[in-house]
């Protein structure tokens, strides 16, 4: 699904230094329904490689093809719409949307796509099921537990379908109890759903739950 040959990016901080590499020759296969961990240290180039993976960042040296599509072939528009078709984020701040009610979060992607009212409600009661939260869809965010936002986030970020998940940090903000039963919604989503899932981690705890570990210091893939 996923092939970086050679992926490097750099910054230039003045006209007369040279480049300050941030990825360094990346080489990196992944494959669909696998559920991956990127894990390093804060400054090894994790997010930076999770930023172009997920088609946020196209400035970088080298080959990257999703689904044997060269990416650098596509322009900014084009892009976009291959991030909003394919991507799913999750992250650590939940993101939510403060005055609307759960079913109206996860219903609100659906709608972008051009989905009505009608057509999104199966797919968002299904969503809400998957994460346990059905009898929650008409609360506000400010009524759920931390724990409850991220399965919304969850949810939200399934809902169109997506071909891989990104969960940035997704136990970042949680206590312990809690990110194990987060941790545990992805491996129940990869394993009965198929679900396709690059988590971004500095925690080897949640890691562990991955079917696969990379990671990433100083810019470069060691493990």
């Amino acid at each position: 699904m996923i092939k970086m040959n050679n992926i490097s990016k750099s910054y230039i901080l003045n006209d007369d230094e040279t480049p300050l590499y941030v990825l360094k020759n990346i080489n990196l296969n992944i494959k669909e329904k696998e559920f991956t961990a990127i894990m390093g240290p804060s400054g090894s180039g994790k997010s930076t490689l999770i930023n172009i993976i997920s088609f946020l960042d196209r400035d970088f040296e080298g080959e990257y093809y999703f689904l044997d599509e060269d990416v650098k072939e596509f322009k900014d528009k084009d892009l976009s719409t291959m991030r909003n078709q394919n991507v799913g984020f999750v992250f650590q701040s939940f993101n939510l949307i403060e005055t609307d009610t759960i079913y109206e979060n996860i219903e609100l992607p659906l709608l972008y796509r051009g989905a009505t009212h009608r057509s999104a409600k199966p797919i968002v009661l299904d969503q809400l099921e998957k994460v346990g939260l059905l009898s929650k869809k008409d609360q506000l965010p400010r009524q759920l537990s931390g724990g409850q936002k991220q399965r919304v986030a969850i949810a939200r970020a399934l809902a169109n379908e997506p071909t891989f998940i990104v969960a940035d940090e997704p136990t970042g903000a949680l206590d312990t109890h809690t990110s194990t039963e987060i941790m545990t919604l992805f491996q129940n989503l990869n394993a009965d759903h198929d679900v396709t899932i690059l988590m971004v981690t500095h925690d080897s705890e949640a890691a562990a739950y991955c079917k696969r570990i990379i990671e990433v210091r100083d810019g470069q893939v060691i493990g």
